[in-house]
């Protein structure tokens, strides 16, 4: 699977979390659910230091790696967090390193491929925070294009 490396700077997300782990179908249950909230309750629309339109998923607070407990917060990059609205949580996504993928095929099987791909790699991650950024504007759900940001050494 095609990727390249960057440096990204720190910067902020905040939106709507849950505790999951990749088991049993879980953690696609749980985020599907954070997705049918943050769409269904235009949440990002109260969002007032709201940075540009595209939709993150940030996994993060990993108990040990993508096979234990993990934070999901599906939300918006913000240009900060300090007053954010009731319900919503605000991550700090550290400043680093991140290989950058780009799903092929049709969302959301795309994403959920990609992940397979990365947790059967080997890649040397951090577990410090992964994301994935979804450009959302006009497009029908299964047309939406995204990358995946994966913190590594």
């Amino acid at each position: 699977m095609d990727n390249e490396i960057t440096h990204l700077p720190m910067f902020y997300v905040a939106g709507l979390a849950v505790r999951t782990i990749n088991k049993d179908g879980r953690a696609s249950r749980d985020i599907g659910s954070l997705w049918q909230k943050f769409t269904d309750g235009n949440m990002a629309e109260k969002l007032n230091e709201k940075e540009g339109n595209e939709l993150y998923c940030v996994y993060t607070d990993y108990e040990s790696d993508h096979n234990d407990y993990y934070n999901a917060i599906l939300g918006c990059k913000v240009s900060s967090i300090e007053y954010l609205p009731e319900g919503f949580t605000g991550k700090a996504i550290p400043a680093g390193k991140y290989m950058v993928f780009t799903p092929a095929g049709e969302f959301p099987a795309n994403i959920g491929d990609t992940w397979q791909y990365i947790w059967q790699s080997g890649i040397g991650r951090t577990y410090t925070a992964d994301f994935d950024v979804y450009d959302v504007t006009g497009k029908a759900f299964e047309d939406i294009e995204s990358k995946v940001y994966v913190a590594v050494d």
